[in-house]
């Protein structure tokens, strides 16, 4: 049985900082860089303001730390989200739409994934976001500190027990609602996108379906070169300007030189507005590419506030604060001028922080250290980023100094499968949707290419990163909507199907 609380929610989260991210991805970055794992989504992506909201309850389930032990565990409490306003009900066998939540509070993801939200009546359908846990609100061992503390206590920070929390939370649902005939669909974008895809292959006794937006399972070790992501973070500049790609790149070696000479940390500091000391030029060069990976991802066509305050295009923006920066600008203030687009489009802050991580550890760096081990590089000829080769022993080390754990590169596609997928999925699998942008550098990790007539890819040139997860506004291009309205067509083939075995009828 379910232990519950609730409460009814309007969200209003503030920017109270502007800080900088870890690296969305992580290699062996030369001596002058630092090395921090991969990561989908900045840190301080929850605290960004909300433009839409929605009404929902939110509940507490009683899950267990360890699905795969039979002998006594301790429980901890994992927050959900649900909405029943437009559920037909267990008589009529009204849909459930599931997000699997991704690495940070289901709260965020809840109020940026409206595309759920805007389709959910016309399917008559419930709205279910389970938070991840060790993520938000959902820690074991009473609190975030007690489950960060060693790699004991977070051992049990894995996918296999998220995708289990999500089966056990669901079924249990249903079955206290007299809904067990109910059909489950999955939706997911980026790490959320992965799991869906996943948990529709692991339990499709359980998800009809699943819509999987910016999923890159296919961005692990020898499936797609490693230097992928960088090459289409450094296309996105490229396309919009061949002058900024190129002040990008020599700017690299303008930092490693300034960072080297006496006073050039302080002179660093001066002129990128740092609030505080600058310690390495690894420290500024990390951010720095948060920001020019980060805009890759969300180069949207119009204003968004998904990781932060951005105008549309904001790659386009970026280009022109450095390309038409006032004579006389050093190639690294016209570096600052352009990074400022990312970090201070709203124009409040006056200084900033490189780290807002104090204590250095998170869940997603925990994950990167143990499965989700995804290896990045980048070659000098197609990149604006200094050239590197991944290196796993330097990666192991660093995975150890933090975490004493050693990663296991293989253990994901052995659990899930990665290679040679068009002919081992469309085997066994069926109802997956990968939905990706080409301008999004984790598209080059996705699945770009139908598997079958049931594995479907849906691929926009101009999309970005989980863009038609979004909520639908008045600016979305036509190729947006029709990538919607196929979506919609397709789960509505996947419930008519379902509802057909079980000789009922549904109506959208």
């Amino acid at each position: 049985m379910a232990a519950e609380t609730s409460s009814l929610f309007l969200l209003f989260i503030v920017i109270t900082v502007i800080s900088a991210s870890s690296l969305p991805s992580l290699a062996s970055w030369p001596s002058d860089f630092s090395r921090q794992p991969p990561r989908f989504l900045g840190k301080f992506s929850h605290r960004t303001r909300i433009q839409q909201q929605y009404r929902y309850e939110i509940r507490f389930f009683s899950q267990r730390l360890d699905h795969f032990s039979f002998s006594e565990v301790p429980r901890f409490p994992q927050r959900y989200l649900i909405n029943t306003e437009h559920w037909a009900g267990p008589g009529r066998l009204g849909p459930i739409f599931l997000y699997c939540g991704n690495e940070g509070d289901i709260e965020w993801f809840a109020a940026n994934t409206g595309f759920v939200w805007d389709v959910a009546p016309r399917f008559n359908a419930m709205v279910l976001f389970p938070e991840h846990r060790y993520y938000g609100e959902s820690m074991p061992f009473g609190s975030r500190g007690e489950a960060y503390k060693n790699a004991s206590t977070l051992s049990y920070l894995t996918t296999e027990q998220a995708l289990a929390d999500f089966a056990v939370l669901i079924t249990d649902l249903k079955r206290n609602l007299s809904a067990e005939a109910c059909p489950v669909v999955l939706f997911g974008g980026s790490y959320g996108g992965m799991l869906a895809a996943w948990m529709r292959l692991k339990y499709p006794h359980i998800a009809i379906g699943a819509l999987a937006s910016s999923a890159p399972i296919l961005q692990f070790e020898d499936i797609i070169p490693p230097e992928t992501f960088y090459n289409i973070v450094s296309n996105a500049f490229r396309r919009e300007s061949t002058s900024c790609f190129n002040t990008i790149k020599e700017s690299w070696s303008l930092l490693k030189s300034e960072g080297l000479k006496a006073g050039g940390l302080d002179q660093l500091a001066k002129t990128f507005h740092l609030c505080g000391e600058l310690k390495s030029t690894g420290d500024l060069t990390n951010w720095l590419d948060a920001a020019y990976s980060y805009l890759a991802m969300v180069n949207y066509p119009y204003p968004s506030e998904f990781l932060m305050p951005l105008p549309g295009h904001p790659i386009r923006e970026v280009c022109r604060m450095i390309d038409d920066s006032p004579d006389g600008s050093s190639t690294l203030e016209r570096i600052f001028n352009g990074v400022s687009i990312y970090y201070n489009y709203s124009g409040d802050a006056s200084c900033f922080e490189l780290d807002d991580d104090p204590h250095g550890m998170s869940g997603w760096d925990w994950q990167a250290c143990t499965e989700m081990v995804m290896p990045m590089a980048s070659d000098l000829d197609n990149s604006m980023y200094p050239a590197y080769d991944f290196n796993y022993s330097s990666y192991q080390e660093e995975c150890w100094k933090d975490f004493q754990v050693i990663p296991r590169p293989r253990w994901i596609t052995t659990e899930f499968g990665g290679h040679d997928i068009k002919n081992k999925l469309k085997l066994f699998g069926s109802n997956i949707i990968f939905s990706n942008g080409l301008l999004d550098p984790w598209s080059g990790g996705s699945v770009l290419k139908n598997i079958s007539q049931t594995i479907v890819a849906l691929v926009t040139e101009e999309g970005a990163h989980h863009i038609d997860l979004r909520a639908a506004t008045p600016e979305d291009p036509d190729w947006l909507m029709e990538q919607r309205a196929t979506e919609i067509k397709l789960i509505e083939g996947w419930l008519n199907d379902y509802y057909g075995e079980r000789k009922a009828t549904f109506e959208v």
